[in-house]
């Protein structure tokens, strides 16, 4: 793994809150995201919630024995003990049904490999890379100051000329410029920091350049407008999520 990952990976197994927490920031809508579509109404709002913390929980016990070289990608990984909670979950409820108890299987190193499950389809690793395109804006919205995040986001992500973006504001055009150029900037730092900390393959690294988050300042702006507006969405989503 790379120095970043390799840290981060210590901080969890120090059990760093902060650590924890980010990945629950980062990660969470999407296994949120992937519990519902399985649970198919099974599952409510609150038991998706805690399955998630159960999901992250598991991870926290097996992150120190993954290994990407014996041919699982991490949102791989992270899929299967996913399924393994809900199954147990689902596994649990049907045995109260029967008036009986199903203890909970273990997690083991069937997770390290290939697995004999259906593997992620393309949805899923695309809600994987964008949970780390999200986190890289929110860093740089976070760091930026409010007027410079202010104007990439209503040039780019609200699509408002700059000349409407400037009137706005009260700022000339040049400013609207020199902003957008400041913000964009920051955004490919926390967007490399983002795919380095949370990649653990070369295939997850080369992702950004293949979604369109390269050098060119116009296509890099549009695709992540693009991949901002889809996964706000998805977080957007958890609110309306059915209680249970």
């Amino acid at each position: 793994m790379n120095p970043m990952t390799t840290s981060f990976v210590a901080r969890l197994r120090n059990r760093d809150d902060a650590a924890w927490f980010e990945l629950w920031t980062v990660f969470g809508p999407v296994i949120r995201a992937q519990l519902t579509r399985w649970g198919r109404g099974a599952v409510g709002m609150a038991t998706v919630e805690d399955l998630t913390q159960d999901t992250l929980t598991a991870l926290s016990g097996s992150i120190d024995r993954f290994d990407p070289d014996r041919g699982a990608r991490f949102s791989t990984w992270l899929l299967s003990i996913a399924k393994h909670v809900l199954g147990d979950e689902l596994d649990r409820r049907n045995a109260l049904k029967r008036g009986g108890g199903k203890r909970a299987a273990s997690l083991d190193e069937s997770f390290m490999g290939r697995s004999n499950d259906p593997q992620p389809d393309a949805e899923y690793e695309r809600l994987v890379f964008q949970a780390k395109v999200y986190a890289a804006i929110d860093a740089a919205r976070q760091e930026s100051e409010f007027l410079h995040f202010e104007v990439y986001r209503m040039r780019v992500f609200d699509g408002i000329p700059g000349k409407s973006v400037a009137e706005r504001l009260g700022v000339s055009e040049p400013t609207v410029s020199r902003h957008l150029q400041r913000v964009r900037a920051l955004l490919r730092e926390r967007l490399l920091e983002m795919i380095t900390t949370y990649s653990f393959t070369e295939e997850e690294r080369g992702e950004a350049t293949s979604a369109g988050l390269g050098l060119d300042d116009a296509l890099f702006d549009e695709a992540l407008c693009e991949i901002y507006l889809r996964h706000a969405g998805i977080v957007a989503d958890e609110s309306r999520l059915p209680p249970g």
